[in-house]
């Protein structure tokens, strides 16, 4: 995720690849020329550091590159699940702000939710500056909230995907072939995805606008509407994702 990031940041010029050092444990291809290297660069501190590990690794990273992390003046976390008091324990100092963004970010079209219990407004500022060419920023000062802006932008990505595919193998049991409904599922959802983001309409409205009475997009729609199916396979779904990030900060506290 912090690659799909670093890469938006560069090619829309929000960041210079001079300007950025990456440390990692082994070297890894990345875009433009930006450095890596094991440790944090001599020198003065950097204006911010950004967190973009697997959340099983703070302690490591903490252990190892605490004390110059430490002296940054914000923090930027992007560990699912890791609270705010748990990173400040670990890296006292910084100002924090956690973040949550999908992988469409990589595009400019991605989703970032933000939040923050105690940097000042002008670390918030600049983090949403930072963020914004990423694509739609959201803040939230409540930890309910957040978790519920993670589970959704976060993750919601991959239950598209799976809602891409799935549309396709029914192509397939239609008859299509199976390139043929790759391609169909694909730019459908492409088209009305982009429909909905530019209309006034809500998507619900625009659905019952496709669907004429009796017709062949009602039939469809009754089977999805039939007991809120899609919305009780939805809510199932994203409910499980946020319970496990629920798990993950209890375990990031130990």
């Amino acid at each position: 995720m912090a690659g799909a990031m670093l890469e938006r940041w560069l090619a829309s010029g929000t960041i210079a690849a001079d300007a950025v050092d990456v440390v990692n444990r082994h070297d890894r291809t990345l875009p433009g020329n930006v450095r890596q290297a094991r440790t944090l660069p001599d020198g003065p501190p950097p204006d911010l550091v950004m967190l973009g590990m697997k959340p099983q690794q703070l302690d490591d990273v903490a252990a190892t590159h605490g004390p110059a992390i430490s002296k940054a003046p914000l923090l930027v976390s992007l560990l699912a699940g890791v609270e705010e008091a748990t990173l400040a324990a670990r890296f006292p100092g910084p100002a924090i702000v956690r973040a949550t963004p999908n992988l469409p970010v990589a595009l400019g079209k991605g989703v970032v939710a933000l939040r923050a219990e105690a940097a000042p407004q002008s670390a918030k500022d600049a983090v949403t500056a930072l963020m914004t060419p990423l694509g739609l920023v959201e803040w939230t000062g409540d930890p309910a909230i957040f978790a519920a802006l993670a589970t959704l932008g976060g993750c919601g990505p991959a239950f598209l995907f799976r809602f891409i595919d799935a549309m396709a193998a029914a192509g397939e049991a239609l008859g299509m072939g199976a390139d043929q409904a790759a391609r169909l599922a694909l730019a459908t959802v492409d088209g009305a995805a982009a429909m909905a983001a530019a209309s006034d309409a809500s998507p619900a409205t625009l659905a019952d606008r496709v669907a004429s009475p009796g017709g062949t997009t009602r039939q469809g729609l009754n089977v999805l509407d039939r007991d809120d199916a899609l919305v009780k396979l939805l809510t199932e779904t994203l409910q499980a994702a946020e319970r496990r990030g629920r798990e993950m900060a209890a375990e990031a506290k130990r």
